[in-house]
């Protein structure tokens, strides 16, 4: 179905990949795994067209469609979820008109020629899912949790969550030969990845999945490729099996990559000593053998992160309490809301997406007004804050530019280090926030929490774009964090270790 040959690309003096290749089946079921800045979303932008290779090329199946979930591409505002889902029976809709088409024409010369033509395209369409096409969009609506926004809504009164997941739903509506989806259950909450994964599991086609949860990827992949020291390399079985075949390639791979690099220091050495004496023809030769050689690319010096968010230490019985706090925009989203998150409580906050949970968390930090009621937070508290959207003001600045902007007291040397320890290595510190991948963009957000004293942790999905390994550092941290934690979080396997309790906010979901 898909073909990547000897693709390579590189930014500056990093190198992505070199040669890379894969293959992609039809029926099967592939997910894309890697760190944070491995090149997993660049690849699929190769693939989609978006990004051209430096080198190498790809090749797809003839006459196939590939349908590539695109959370930033532009929609016309004026339409209705509705109409927009519609959309994905574009094709069956101008066949259905060009069936009246050739009646009319019919009604008029009386060519059967156009009856058998009406006919056929008729057939076509019948064995479509046109007819099912209302009972479809509901069914898709409810389990992407669309339908209690109201499919008469209009798509410049959503979110971006919300936008994406109207996104998601045309695409899964439209089934093409091959689905391209690159973080798919970012903005679902857990019982619409359920759903989804409901679906691609009984998906007949063919899709390629970039997604850092891993028990998402576990449930739906038949195959797994994996990017790392600058290659690609596809395993059969979903990410547990995978890991386990990786482990051993691994172990094999560093011993080949060990034995090399002794060779050819060795022979550099003979080269050096013997280059300009008797042996030099000797040298000569085997410098042209050296040049010869296919070098195995280096380990990557992946830089594992280490979090530290300072505490401030306070003395408080309760770290908030809320007394009928009603959250929204023009219209309340929730009942009138009475909160009590006792001080050194880890708290996590569920509910369907689009539901409130992130208005909530703005409401409590100051940055969206309260409609009525009130909060309350003890003298001297200090709110740590993880927004889930990587919206920069100037995307052009390096996170250096960044942190230096919102710290000017605070050394270079000192905002490195902090980076660093983040996950972030020099080279990407010197590259502009929108060059960064997600996972390096999130790593930029959480740096700023470790440059400034708190002792409340108020954590808007902050895995969403996280490899596992910086998904395991943080929850370690959370679990040592001395202060309170409010965290969202669509994954309850990132939560439940630390988590004293969980509030489910659809609780608090206003009566109609």
């Amino acid at each position: 179905m898909l073909k990547l040959v000897d693709i390579s690309q590189q930014f500056g003096d990093k190198v992505l990949y070199e040669n890379l290749n894969l293959q992609i089946n039809d029926g099967e079921h592939v997910g894309l795994t890697g760190q944070n800045g491995a090149g997993k979303s660049t690849l699929i932008k190769i693939i989609t067209g978006e990004v051209l290779p430096e080198k190498g090329s790809i090749e797809l199946s003839k006459n196939q469609t590939i349908g590539y979930l695109d959370q930033y591409v532009r929609l016309d505002e004026e339409l209705t979820i509705y109409e927009f889902l519609k959309q994905a029976f574009t094709e069956e809709f101008a066949m259905e008109e060009e069936i009246g088409k050739l009646y009319e024409s019919y009604s008029e010369i009386f060519d059967d020629l156009l009856l058998e033509k009406a006919g056929k395209l008729q057939t076509q369409l019948d064995q479509s899912e046109f007819y099912q096409m209302d009972a479809l969009i509901q069914e898709t609506a409810v389990g992407l949790g669309l339908d209690v926004l109201g499919s008469d809504t209009f798509l410049k009164n959503l979110s971006g969550g919300q936008r994406s997941k109207v996104i998601l739903a045309k695409l899964l509506l439209e089934k093409p030969a091959v689905l391209i989806l690159d973080e798919p259950t970012n903005h679902l909450d857990d019982i619409h990845v359920q759903w989804l994964t409901s679906f691609l599991q009984n998906f007949s086609r063919t899709f390629f999945v970039v997604s850092h949860d891993q028990q998402f990827l576990d449930e739906i992949t038949t195959h797994v490729a994996d990017i790392e020291f600058g290659t690609l390399t596809k395993y059969a079985g979903n990410v547990t099996k995978a890991l386990k075949q990786k482990e051993a390639d691994q172990e094999t791979y560093m011993k080949r990559y060990e034995t090399q690099k002794k060779q050819i220091e060795k022979t550099e050495n003979y080269i050096r000593k013997n280059k300009a004496g008797s042996r030099s023809k000797m040298a000569k030769s085997r410098e042209k053998q050296l040049a010869k050689v296919e070098r195995l690319t280096p380990p990557t010096n992946q830089i594992q992160p280490t979090f530290d968010f300072p505490y401030k230490g306070i003395v408080a019985t309760f770290a908030v309490t809320t007394q009928d706090l009603v959250i929204g925009y023009e219209k309340p989203l929730l009942n009138p809301i009475n909160l009590t998150i006792r001080y050194g409580e880890k708290v996590a906050l569920k509910g369907f997406n689009g539901i409130g949970k992130s208005t909530l968390l703005k409401t409590l930090i100051g940055q969206i007004p309260a409609l009525s009621g009130a909060y309350d937070y003890p003298a001297n508290t200090k709110i740590g804050y993880f927004e889930q959207e990587l919206i920069w003001e100037f995307p052009l600045q390096t996170p250096l530019q960044y942190l230096g902007n919102v710290f000017p007291e605070t050394s270079s040397k000192e905002l490195r280090r902090q980076l660093s320890r983040c996950g972030l290595s020099d080279q990407l510190v010197q590259k502009p926030l929108k060059l960064l991948s997600g996972g390096e963009q999130s790593k930029v957000r959480l740096a700023q929490l470790t440059l400034r004293p708190s002792n409340f942790l108020i954590l808007d999905e902050p895995t969403n774009h996280m490899d596992q390994k910086t998904k395991e550092r943080l929850q370690d941290t959370l679990g040592n964090y001395q202060g309170t934690v409010l965290v969202v979080s669509h994954e309850q396997e990132f939560y439940t270790p630390f988590a004293d309790r969980t509030i489910d906010i659809e609780k608090q979901k206003k009566k109609e």
